[in-house]
């Protein structure tokens, strides 16, 4: 069967369908519609089709806990009764405290955006936690800066995100301005799904609304900033999925005020990739870059070269992630997956 030949291709394409997706297709299933979730609440699904929104059947076996806004799947044409969920290119998904299972944030996003605003909100610890997320996924992340429009020089806040990991693009912007649709251009043209992550009250909403360009009726509610605490207001209770302007796509989520880390060991490596590269250079192995003779990672934070506050960052990370990250023990055939710590 030569599925680049599907007249539907086209056009799917324009929902971000892509190859990956297509060569997961068996010969019998092309007769089923391939839709998109764009909502997921706790006892229904909608989707986008070539044709609109639609909303989705489930079997009595599937839950929509299964499922992530983005996900891609296969459902009967007639009474769109979904048959299956088709493999994930990339997901964002976080720990929560207190829960068995990880809660899904997006899946098959191209970009995240990781929105904080030029104010006290702005907290590069927490920028880095939502990168080590953004890496583990395997989508790019893209620090945008909000409310530039409100301090008087925005630099000192581009220089500290640009230096939480390298090679990291940083977009300074006043949300509420087409400047800002320019600025984020190259992210979010035709095919292409972007989604947007940060604290409430950064701006997520104002941002959503000036890219998808949506009139005052179709507009998400926005709410500013407490002044007291810097503290932000929810406005955005569930993840949805809306077509942007320029033609791609962009996923809203709620705003996270806590982000646990777990089984993000890969993307921590990312992230801290001056400590990483040192640390097979330390004299020891097992060389914890505290006060062992020897390690490169305490000389180049003595020549200057490293942040020791940024090095403490990364310990206090790698150890959460350590406690945190399920381990699998017991023999072959009979492997249980248990909780190493406890969560921070």
């Amino acid at each position: 069967m030569n599925k680049n030949t599907d007249p539907a291709s086209s056009s799917l394409a324009s929902l971000g369908w892509s190859q990956f997706f297509d060569d997961q297709l068996d010969a019998d299933e092309t007769a089923y519609a391939r839709v998109r979730i764009a909502t997921v609440h706790r006892s229904r699904l909608t989707a986008q089709s070539e044709d609109g929104p639609v909303k989705l059947s489930l079997p009595g076996q599937m839950g929509t806990t299964d499922f992530a806004v983005g996900d891609w799947v296969l459902v009967e044409p007639q009474d769109h009764m979904v048959i299956r969920r088709l493999e994930r290119q990339s997901l964002l998904q976080r720990q929560t405290m207190g829960a068995r299972v990880r809660q899904l944030i997006a899946a098959n996003i191209d970009t995240l955006f990781i929105v904080t605003s030029c104010n006290d909100d702005f907290n590069p610890a927490r920028l880095e936690r939502y990168l080590a997320l953004a890496n583990e996924a395997g989508t790019d992340p893209v620090i945008v800066l909000t409310k530039a429009d409100q301090v008087e020089d925005v630099s000192n806040y581009e220089e500290q995100a640009a230096a939480l990991q390298r090679d990291l693009s940083v977009v300074t912007l006043n949300a509420k301005t087409q400047a800002a649709v320019t600025a984020l251009a190259p992210w979010c043209g035709v095919g292409q799904t972007v989604a947007l992550v940060g604290s409430s009250g950064v701006g997520k909403s104002t941002l959503l609304n000036t890219l998808a360009a949506k009139s005052e009726e179709e507009a998400q509610p926005t709410g500013g900033i407490r002044e007291g605490d810097a503290k932000g207001r929810h406005t955005t209770t569930s993840r949805s999925l809306h077509e942007i302007a320029s033609g791609g796509w962009v996923i809203d989520t709620p705003g996270m005020r806590t982000l646990h880390v777990s089984d993000v060991s890969a993307g921590l490596d990312v992230l801290f990739a001056e400590i990483t590269e040192l640390a097979p250079h330390c004299r020891f192995r097992d060389c914890t870059h505290m006060h062992e003779p020897g390690c490169m990672v305490q000389a180049a934070i003595k020549d200057g070269t490293l942040d020791a506050e940024r090095l403490g960052r990364w310990r206090k990370l790698s150890e959460e992630n350590r406690d945190n990250t399920p381990t699998t023990t017991g023999a072959r055939g009979n492997k249980k997956t248990q909780a190493r710590g406890k969560r921070r």
